[in-house]
């Protein structure tokens, strides 16, 4: 290799670093958080901050399917920033920055910079923009955040199926490095991503060239796990929460994959014309099923998300594509293999210019917003740096409103208690409440509940679990999940609690003294209501 093609490196990483920095300043400065959708979601993880600022650790003091990446991430932007509205913007910023080291390496050893360049910074753009892929540039949130940096840790990976244009020292180290770090960061932050990855990676022990590092990267990975098990403790308890959305959720059927399908077919058709050309000409069975990794795994995981649009991982395949198509040598006309080096580069940018702009404009939007406080505060103590706002598209500001509202009423109920509470919990879809008034968070419950998603008149935690430290329960006359799940759990808590305030958006239930629990000689699960609370109901 000529010192002239090694020249071009630098120009890759040194990009790559400046857009990574600058995306995160984008979102980190302001140390706001402006929201225009899913403030629900936003609640988990605000939570979610607060319990492990409290010394709470995932699956172990409190449940949930996702990893405790998903949390700690958000934990980690707290620390940043200090603040609970600077949290989520600090904690992507951070990740935006992390996923620039190992992409340099991967981009930089095995596409050429006119690919790895913009692919780069699209990925960086996906893992930044504060919306959820495929929804308006108006529809801000950092909701399914995990999704995001899920799909840019596995199609940084799936670039790895191609060999370094140069072996330099110690790659087949770094090689294994990066494979280890995205695969167990996609396993600890969402197990479908990790779970395709480790797939990816055994279908990777077939590439006689590139065995050595696939080995150690499995080896990194096993070690790292029994590592991690060591100090968390809570490996078997994050597969039985698994397990248990598993059943609620359910796998997708036909009829959802078929209508994902239908919504991605532009993106298929492209992909199919990139993964035409190239097997026109490498014949070759093991780019066949590379293609069919990008196109189908990336459906499934899609169908499973909560998001309309957007397969990362067909992208991948198209940016390898280009490269092969660079790399191909079987053109016997030099003209032809002219236009085409110059024209597979240029579909790609065509390819990936739409989705990149629309995060890009998205970042600056969101950016713009925080910096002119636009929006109302949520009116919590501690939430002082996170604005509600609809911008000039209303999208689905009526409801946010309303639970704003709700949840600013909540907080009211809370302040005029006599006694500060223990310990306080909602029934329903988050719990705003113990992280914006400072108030100690429950224990053993779920980290949010999603009616037909991690929870149903089926699978569920047992009332003495969920509720059964609590000390003031908060709930919505409809709320989110409130109806449903007040009828699942209506009877324990008429057992154990007597409701002490009534509006028209919530009940505020107190438990019951156990010296009056005594008196009836019944353990609390089995104590009759109180006169109050059977009569009234909920």
């Amino acid at each position: 290799m000529t010192a002239h093609s090694e020249r071009p490196i630098p120009w890759t990483s040194g990009t790559l670093l400046c857009a990574a920095a600058a995306f995160g300043l984008l979102l980190a400065l302001p140390g706001q958080t402006v929201t225009t959708a899913y403030l629900n979601d936003l609640f988990i993880f605000l939570d979610g901050v607060h319990r492990i600022a409290s010394g709470q650790v995932p699956n172990r003091d409190f449940h949930s399917a996702l990893g405790p990446l998903s949390f700690y991430v958000p934990a980690l932007g707290y620390w940043i920033s200090g603040s609970m509205g600077g949290a989520m913007p600090a904690a992507m910023a951070a990740m935006t920055v992390a996923l620039a080291l190992p992409m340099i390496h991967i981009l930089g050893s095995r596409l050429q910079p006119v690919v790895a360049i913009p692919y780069g910074v699209f990925l960086l753009l996906i893992v930044a923009v504060p919306m959820n892929l495929g929804e308006s540039i108006a529809s801000l949130s950092f909701a399914m955040f995990y999704n995001r940096i899920g799909w840019a840790a596995l199609s940084l990976l799936l670039v790895m199926y191609l060999e370094p244009r140069q072996i330099r020292g110690r790659q087949n180290l770094l090689d294994a490095l990066c494979a280890a770090v995205l695969t167990l960061s996609m396993l600890y932050t969402k197990a479908t991503y990790g779970l395709v990855a480790l797939a990816f990676i055994a279908f990777m022990l077939f590439d006689i060239r590139q065995r050595r590092w696939v080995l150690w990267s499995l080896g990194l990975i096993f070690l790292s796990a029994l590592l991690i098990e060591a100090v968390w403790q809570s490996s078997l308890i994050h597969l039985q929460d698994l397990a248990l959305a598993g059943r609620v959720s359910g796998g997708r059927g036909i009829v959802d994959l078929s209508l994902a399908f239908i919504r991605h077919l532009a993106d298929y058709v492209i992909l199919g014309i990139f993964a035409g050309l190239v097997l026109w000409r490498s014949r070759s069975l093991r780019d066949l099923l590379f293609f069919g990794i990008c196109a189908g795994p990336g459906l499934i995981i899609q169908s499973q998300n909560s998001q309309p649009w957007g397969i990362m991982t067909v992208f991948s395949g198209a940016a390898v594509a280009t490269e092969l198509l660079l790399r191909s040598r079987r053109l016997d006309n030099r003209e032809e293999r002219g236009i085409l080096a110059r024209g597979a580069p240029l579909l790609l940018l065509a390819f990936l210019l739409p989705t990149a702009l629309h995060c890009f404009m998205a970042l600056g939007v969101h950016t713009v917003a925080a910096l002119a406080r636009v929006g109302e505060p949520f009116g919590l103590p501690r939430f002082g740096e996170l604005r509600l706002t609809s911008l000039w598209m209303p999208g689905d500001r009526g409801f946010m409103d309303d639970y704003l509202v709700s949840v600013r009423e909540g907080a009211r109920l809370l302040n005029e208690l006599p006694v500060k509470p223990e310990n306080v919990s909602v029934l329903d879809f988050a719990n705003p409440f113990s992280a914006g008034m400072s108030l100690p968070p429950s224990r053993g419950d779920y980290a949010w509940l999603h009616w037909g998603r991690n929870v149903n008149d089926v699978h569920h935690l047992p009332p003495e679990q969920l509720l059964g430290e609590v000390d003031v329960l908060m709930v919505p006359k409809a709320g989110i999940n409130g109806i449903p799940l007040r009828n699942l759990y209506g009877a324990y808590i008429r057992e154990a609690f007597d409701p002490i305030r009534r509006t028209d958006l919530w009940t505020v239930y107190k438990r019951r003294e156990a010296s009056m629990l005594s008196s009836v000689g019944q353990p609390l699960e089995h104590a009759q209501p109180s006169r109050v609370g059977a009569g009234d109901g909920m």
